[in-house]
């Protein structure tokens, strides 16, 4: 279940899902406390790089066999991906070049999650900006970025969505909007030539469109 607070984890004490094992309704947090795995301790914390919306913080770690070891993970702010669909349920992507890939890529309109906003405010803020649409939006989830960021990703869809302006883009951002249809983006997502491909399952997912 989502809860709208910045920083708040899914209570996954209500989630439920069938346990390999005999086919048993299991919560997914009795499958993780079945682990023998054990969190490491955080002894000291810094941040070592900062530029934009971007952080790299050095972190030292007491290991489970008691060494003690370095890691640099990105502190990344919160941020939304959004899976817009127009009346005539076309998704709305964003056709920009990504620096990391050296690609353009097609990718669902997002961005960081501004201090003191909410992720649904932030989803329909970014999808304005980068788009010029509007639409009816919701937050049905979210995911980790990956395994050595602190970040997390909040997936939003936006229904029922119309142009009603044009993009207010930063002077970063070379953006152009393409419509696609329900059929391609999943074709899209298969191709993993994008980002946010978890965010845009989940999302499927949760309209029963997968």
């Amino acid at each position: 279940m989502y809860d709208s607070k910045i920083g708040s984890k899914p209570d996954t004490a209500l989630v439920l899902m069938f346990s390999c094992q005999g086919g048993r309704l299991e919560s997914i947090d009795s499958i993780y406390m079945k682990q023998e795995i054990t969190k490491w301790e955080s002894l000291e914390r810094e941040i070592v790089f900062k530029k934009y919306s971007r952080k790299v913080e050095k972190v030292i770690y007491k290991m489970p066999d008691n060494r003690i070891e370095d890691y640099y993970l990105f502190n990344d702010a919160y941020a939304i991906a959004t899976l817009a669909l127009t009346e005539n349920n076309e998704v709305i992507l964003v056709r920009q070049f990504r620096p990391g890939p050296n690609e353009i890529l097609l990718e669902m309109p997002g961005g960081a999650v501004e201090d003191g906003e909410s992720p649904e405010v932030g989803a329909a803020r970014e999808l304005l900006e980068e788009t010029g649409y509007a639409g009816e939006v919701e937050i049905v989830g979210q995911a980790f970025d990956d395994a050595y960021s602190t970040g997390e990703r909040f997936c939003a869809i936006a229904r029922n969505c119309k142009k009603i302006g044009e993009q207010q883009l930063d002077k970063t951002e070379f953006i152009e909007v393409v419509l696609v249809s329900i059929h391609d983006f999943r074709e899209i997502l298969r191709s993993g030539k994008m980002t946010d491909i978890e965010i845009g399952y989940m999302a499927l997912d949760h309209l029963g469109l997968l």
